[in-house]
């Protein structure tokens, strides 16, 4: 029954990202179907067989390995900071660590071996799927570099993208998330299920924007180059470099989450001056619920898992993941596994203006475009989300 439920929930998403198309006459049907069982052969692999569990953890080790590389520097830094009740401070034990992540991804990008992974890895999904090469390069990186360098990576290949291509690579950006801030995510939510959203989320986002903007291109307009990658001269250069950008990471995501977090506190006060008792995240978690329960979420835990959803949506995927994280050991495996996956993507309000803001620095004409089609920007990577999360739901 749980399996027939997730198939329909599938269908459900792939049906709205149907009423949202653009051209419906153009969607690539063979590269979404060949995507979505690729989708399923992962998510059995990693989640239904002890090889794919035992890769999982040799993973997650090494994560975890690294995470304790990068605390040694965060503690060298803070030399005797007391760390109060608990012992633990959020900004300390979880955003630093985003600085040694980021120089970590600088090193091999310098080093030209992530270049060279995602390049192939991208021609080998373009070939498989029928997908444009540019589109299929971008849905890669962006498991592993964040919004704004996703798209900067592909900037030499801007004028080459018309609405449609605009659309697809702007939502595999917005549809990611970075590598450089997992150690993050699995501090605070099951690491396994971090590492299983990101290969699903490469291909929900390709094909909810596959078929909301479906695109046919010419071998002429489909280029990929990845020589000027790097701006850094020697290896020391990009250590420092990834370390300075991973800094301005961390800071950014404390000062939004002091924002985010205030404002949530401030909107859940003026709703309860008008009813008592009632927040922000049950609400969203009424109106999510539907969703939820096709995504295969138990019936007594709908509405709290759909607050976390929906407060995702509304602030960003750190302030969800804070609030999921206190309630973890009340929900069933099943659920934590689905609102993680949901949980692990930039679809949210705020990477609207993220990505308007990047596009515009690449290329100011198209930056209007992409102003124009935020909202479907966050539908179809929120879609995409709800796709990732639904195929996971299927295998637990």
């Amino acid at each position: 029954m749980d399996i027939i439920l997730g198939l329909v929930g599938i269908f459900v998403v792939l049906l709205l990202a149907y009423f949202m198309s653009n051209n419906k006459s153009e969607i690539n049907l063979k590269g979404i179907l060949i995507m979505i069982a690729l989708q399923f052969v992962i998510a059995w692999l990693m989640l239904s067989t002890n090889v794919g569990r035992f890769v999982l953890e040799r993973i997650a080790a090494g994560f975890n390995k690294l995470i304790e590389f990068g605390s040694i520097g965060v503690d060298f830094i803070l030399g005797g900071v007391a760390r109060g009740e608990g012992g633990h401070v959020f900004f300390f034990d979880v955003l630093l660590l985003i600085i040694f992540f980021s120089a970590i991804l600088s090193v091999l990008t310098y080093m030209r071996i992530l270049p060279t992974i995602i390049k192939y890895i991208g021609g080998f999904l373009s070939k498989v799927t029928g997908l444009p090469r540019v589109e299929s390069f971008n849905a890669v990186n962006s498991i592993f570099f964040g919004q704004s360098e996703a798209l900067v990576a592909i900037k030499s290949q801007f004028h080459y993208l018309n609405r449609n291509r605009l659309y697809i690579v702007s939502a595999s950006a917005m549809g990611s998330v970075s590598a450089s801030i997992v150690g993050a995510y699995m501090q605070m939510i099951p690491p396994e299920y971090v590492l299983v959203a990101l290969p699903l989320n490469m291909f929900s986002a390709l094909i909810i924007a596959s078929i909301v903007a479906p695109v046919n291109v010419s071998k002429e307009d489909d280029k990929v180059d990845v020589k000027n990658v790097t701006q850094s001269r020697s290896i020391f250069e990009a250590l420092a470099n990834g370390a300075l950008d991973g800094g301005k990471i961390a800071l950014i995501v404390a000062t939004m989450l002091v924002a985010f977090i205030a404002a949530l506190e401030l909107v859940n006060w003026i709703i309860q001056l008008i009813f008592v008792g009632v927040t922000l995240e049950q609400i969203l978690g009424y109106v999510l619920a539907p969703l939820a329960f096709l995504m295969g979420i138990a019936p007594d835990e709908l509405v709290r898992a759909g607050g976390i959803m929906g407060t995702k949506i509304v602030t960003n995927e750190f302030v969800a993941m804070l609030e999921f994280q206190s309630i973890i050991p009340d929900m069933s495996e099943k659920t934590v596994g689905i609102v993680s996956v949901f949980l692990t993507s930039f679809a949210n309000f705020s990477s609207i203006g993220i990505i308007a803001g990047t596009v515009q620095a690449i290329d100011s004409e198209k930056a209007a475009s992409v102003s124009k089609f935020g909202m479907k920007l966050l539908i179809g990577a929120t879609l995409a989300s709800i796709l990732s999360a639904t195929v996971v739901g299927v295998f637990l």
